[in-house]
């Protein structure tokens, strides 16, 4: 509602920065650390926000009309705001072409190609010493000439002024600075340099009017697509009862449900039964876990608390574990203790909050606060029922501790859930609510220690062990976890098959396409052509697609939510690529012995690549492997190249 009024139709979201570093602040804000997920996840967001029922796919996309006009942001490589002395306005990210390409930029080049999005925004901060918003291989080259942009690019706030008098970038005055990044592709600046500085700058022919001409179109033609100077009628009439409608509330609702994790659940603690479970024990740090929604989102049409979630099924007793998520004093843990004996049930939800990790605010460490370990593990001592510890933080925290102790029957991982996040983790801890249960964790959980491997300003992502260096992400890291990516539990068991026989895709290679070698293990062996650069060959052509079918059943008593997600792992042998990816996932619902095909159709090209280290991608020759989460079911496809 925070444009209520205002004819604001300009949304700057979303934030798909892959979660290199568990220690940023705005992990909260992005979809986690699989660029895959990340651009999944954009183009959905963009296609919500933007699309015109039947206007999806006009011909001229420059006249497609907008609902509201969305903004991809923040390209490229930003991940750091304020750690260790190391702050995002002067910050220059070291990366190498072979991640850009893998990692970093694909999020955005699917927010742009698939999801059309109308607005791209880049960063702070430097990459290989050039700022990201004066970097014209970056904004024109790529984002408006390869990947097409059909709309507008913008600074982050006062990205100029950061980078006049914090960067101090090539001595650049305003004017210069102005004169830079526009001749980079960038048409507007959030700030005010080009309002105070632009008429100087193009009186001293240092931008033409053929430069700002272009720059007014990009964003004027968006003005006219979003129905700006004559109206898009549909929409006229909405107002705050529109966006408060109960449906939109069950919505905010669904979305926390889908985000839950359920971490462990040792001898079926979960889920409660209030025939059994009537009086609990609730103990808080987070009396208002909601308060993320006034961060970058907007203002909400209601609150729910962890009190008003557990209320309506049983005697609930609720006890303050700490005077506030720092917990600097365990002067309330005798009494949070004493609650918890007496309960047939005790809930513990601790975690973070924006004091800790936000925008401007990066961790030093990957631990709870203060006394907050301390409280978990002497109120588990003591409870007489089953602990049930519930986690509302975005990065991951080393909660060994509690995975290891038989005291504690079950975590459940929550996110901050927003308005409706009180009311509904705690709801499924019921047994009237186990369908609830069923969401994936978009991140790896490392151990406490991984933090002294490596520096957070280290952007490198594969591992060096003569460094010490761990790598980053499931794709890369070779350390050990506290929770992998995409772990998650369900209250019933599923098992998978994989129907689909394993595929070959032939490829006769024409007299332009020549073969690509392959960095390979000393010892493998080696195919005559290792590989084809995917730009070399007719990736839209039918040979190129396969189908993997996996039957899913629910093997339980009660029903279930489950995500079924799909790997691709290279042939072996290749040296420094990734040990899996994901290419596919889809959350699906089946009842108490239910059984369920889920067919996935995968193009090689996106599903099968590599990217060499010098940033070409790759299909390479050999068998790849189809998986199934960790491995429950497998299938192999085998990729073949025969020369004329």
């Amino acid at each position: 509602m925070f444009n209520l009024g205002h004819g604001g139709l300009t949304y700057w979201s979303p934030n798909i920065n892959v979660a290199r570093d568990l220690r940023w602040g705005r992990v909260m804000e992005t979809p986690g650390e699989d660029p895959f997920v990340g651009g999944t996840y954009a183009v959905n967001y963009v296609r919500g926000l933007q699309d015109v029922e039947g206007e999806e796919f006009t011909q001229d996309l420059n006249s497609r009309p907008l609902k509201v006009s969305a903004c991809c942001k923040h390209i490229t490589a930003y991940d750091i705001d304020h750690w260790n002395g190391v702050d995002r306005h002067t910050f220059d990210a070291r990366v190498t072409e072979q991640d850009m390409t893998e990692t970093f930029q694909r999020p955005f080049e699917m927010c742009v190609k698939e999801g059309d999005v109308s607005s791209v925004m880049c960063s702070f901060n430097r990459v290989n010493g050039i700022p990201t918003c004066s970097d014209p291989n970056l904004l024109k080259e790529t984002v408006r000439g390869e990947w097409g942009l059909h709309g507008y690019i913008v600074s982050d706030c006062y990205s100029i002024d950061t980078i006049v008098n914090d960067m101090k970038w090539l001595g650049d005055t305003p004017v210069e600075a102005i004169s830079q990044s526009m001749h980079a592709g960038l048409d507007l600046e959030c700030g005010w340099y080009y309002s105070s500085y632009g008429v100087e700058t193009s009186k001293k022919g240092m931008i033409s009017e053929r430069e700002i001409d272009k720059a007014l179109s990009n964003l004027y033609v968006v003005l006219m697509r979003l129905g700006y100077f004559d109206g898009s009628p549909s929409y006229m009439s909405l107002g705050k009862p529109d966006i408060c409608a109960q449906q939109h509330i069950e919505l905010a609702a669904e979305a926390a449900r889908e985000g839950i994790v359920l971490l462990k659940n040792d001898n079926n603690s979960l889920p409660l039964n209030t025939n059994t479970h009537k009086n609990i024990a609730d103990i808080l740090i987070h009396y208002i876990c909601t308060q993320i929604v006034f961060v970058c989102i907007g203002i909400p049409c209601k609150y729910t608390s962890p009190k008003d979630g557990l209320s309506a099924f049983g005697n609930v007793t609720y006890e303050k574990g700490c005077a506030d998520v720092v917990c600097k004093s365990d002067s309330f843990i005798f009494s949070a203790m004493e609650v918890a004996k007496k309960a047939d049930a005790t809930v513990v939800v601790v975690g973070l909050d924006l004091s800790i990790e936000a925008e401007f605010v990066d961790r030093l460490d990957l631990l709870l606060p203060g006394y907050q370990t301390q409280l978990v593990n002497q109120v588990a001592s003591v409870a007489k029922g089953p602990i049930i510890l519930v986690l509302m933080c975005s990065g991951s925290i080393d909660v060994f501790f509690a995975k290891n102790n038989p005291n504690i029957g079950a975590i459940l991982w929550a996110g901050y859930p927003g308005e409706e996040g009180g009311r509904v983790p705690l709801l499924t801890l019921f047994l009237e609510n186990t369908i609830l249960v069923g969401g994936k964790i978009p991140t790896t959980w490392y151990p406490a220690d991984y933090v002294n491997a490596l520096p957070m300003s280290s952007m490198q992502l594969r591992p060096n062990d003569e460094l010490g260096y761990p790598g980053r992400t499931y794709k890369l890291y070779n350390g050990t976890t506290v929770f992998p990516f995409g772990y998650g539990l369900s209250y019933t068991n599923f098992s998978y098959e994989i129907t689909s026989p394993g595929g070959s895709i032939d490829i006769k290679l024409q007299n332009n396409q020549h073969c690509r070698d392959v960095t390979y293990e000393e010892d493998s062996y080696r195919l005559l052509c290792s590989a084809v650069l995917v730009d070399d060959v007719s990736c839209d052509a039918a040979g190129y697609e396969f189908e993997v079918v996996v039957r899913v059943q629910n093997n339980g008593t009660i029903d279930g939510n489950n995500v079924v997600m799909v790997y691709s792992k290279p042939p072996v042998g290749i040296l420094r690529t990734h040990q899996r990816q994901l290419i596919g996932f889809e959350r699906i619902f089946l009842k108490a012995g239910e059984t369920q095909n889920v067919k996935f159709l995968f193009n090689a090209c996106k599903s099968l690549i590599i990217v060499e280290n010098n940033a070409y991608r790759l299909l390479p020759a050999g068998e790849h492997m189809m998986v199934v989460g960790d491995g429950e079911a497998s299938v192999p496809v085998q990729v073949n190249f025969e020369g004329q």
